[in-house]
């Protein structure tokens, strides 16, 4: 990695942790307040599941993966109603928030090409620092000489009722046991796979997101910047 490179991590914030943890909301705010670009890494993985699901390929079939990947285009739009996920010149925002979409997010993420092709593109956003990136991995694997790292966590009871109202408000209708359920056994297949699996960076701040607001982690983080800068 070239100097300038190097400096522009400096200027990088990781946010990791388990699904239901507060990520995605909190990685907004300190983007919006640190003037920095949002990177949301778990949509990357959801728009490569949405193509793979649209085209009929096997979550198993790596070479299919590979070439799917290859030359498969995802950016992000800033918009007044929140960031958009252009995936080959589509709006694909609202389609890979499905629950089978997330799921099977999972699944991919654990595939090599995947995984590949996408901490590629998500380090070629990042070079020029200036980045808030939210994922399972931005601090252990793509960004990990990024200055600030931050590994959210909250109890399992908790990051079901969040989801299940996110799904709610989505007007998506899921049971509240279903949804514990599937958090569940995506901790287990988050934690325990192969490839770089879900755990805080050895640098990371721990932040425990029960039973406070999103607004309260974020100023949390940010005094954790402002002390270090």
């Amino acid at each position: 990695m070239n100097a300038s490179k190097k400096n522009n991590q400096m200027e990088i914030v990781t946010l990791d942790g388990p699904a239901g943890a507060g990520k995605s909301t909190v990685a907004k705010m300190l983007a919006k307040r640190l003037k920095y670009l949002f990177l949301d890494t778990g949509a990357m993985y959801r728009a490569v599941a949405l193509r793979t699901k649209e085209r009929g390929i096997s979550p198993e079939d790596e070479e299919a993966l590979e070439r799917l990947c290859r030359d498969l285009d995802i950016t992000f739009k800033e918009d007044p109603e929140g960031q958009r996920v252009i995936c080959e010149g589509e709006d694909v925002t609202a389609k890979i928030r499905e629950p089978e979409i997330g799921w099977m997010a999972s699944v991919v993420s654990m595939k090599r090409p995947v995984r590949q092709a996408m901490v590629g593109l998500q380090r070629k956003i990042g070079e020029k620092g200036k980045v808030v990136a939210e994922g399972r991995d931005t601090g252990t694997v793509v960004f990990p000489r990024a200055k600030f790292k931050f590994f959210l966590v909250a109890e399992l009871g908790e990051r079901a009722r969040r989801r299940h109202r996110d799904l709610a408000a989505r007007g998506i209708s899921v049971e509240m046991e279903k949804v514990e359920k599937e958090i569940r056994e995506r901790d287990e297949q988050d934690s325990t796979r192969e490839l770089a699996p879900l755990h805080p960076a050895a640098d990371a701040h721990h932040i425990d997101s029960t039973g406070i607001s999103a607004a309260e982690v974020a100023e949390k983080i940010l005094a954790v910047i402002k002390k270090a800068s």
